[in-house]
């Protein structure tokens, strides 16, 4: 059974299910590109359209990528926050991290805050947190359920 997870994908990047010439099954190739098992026609979802610009064109902005393959602008954002693509060093413009506000090259967090909600993570869960037993079980007691008395 498809999940909604797989259909929303399919939707909202526009991943080709069949081909458009000839109706036969495509094989995923990678990074957005499709092949025709029957007439070997090459098809592209949204972001294979985004990332054979980028091949072909070098580093674009949002708007710029959005006006020359007609993926919507919210999709593009959401490949970056994905990290599927990440926005070059000295680039005039950036995405912010969503806790502190920083520029950010992909991602949705900056590494500082990641650092300091993992932190926070570990302290919430600190009482519930056990411990690895030192060293290596001996042959005899593997497998075996022990109480203490």
């Amino acid at each position: 059974m498809v999940g909604f997870d797989e259909l929303e994908r399919f939707f909202l990047e526009h991943k080709p299910v069949k081909c458009e010439r000839c109706n036969g099954k495509l094989e995923y190739l990678g990074s957005g590109k499709y092949e025709c098992e029957r007439c070997k026609h090459i098809m592209m979802d949204d972001f294979g359209k985004v990332k054979a610009y980028i091949d072909e064109n070098g580093p674009a902005t949002i708007v710029e990528l959005s006006a020359m393959t007609g993926v919507r602008k919210n999709l593009i954002e959401s490949f970056l926050k994905k990290g599927r693509l990440e926005i070059p060093e000295g680039s005039d413009f950036y995405i912010s991290c969503e806790k502190c506000g920083c520029n950010i090259r992909y991602g949705r967090y900056c590494p500082d805050c990641i650092a300091q909600t993992s932190k926070g993570i570990k302290l919430l869960f600190h009482e519930d947190m056990g411990e690895r037993p030192k060293g290596h079980l001996s042959s005899n007691s593997k497998g075996k359920m022990h109480f203490f008395k």
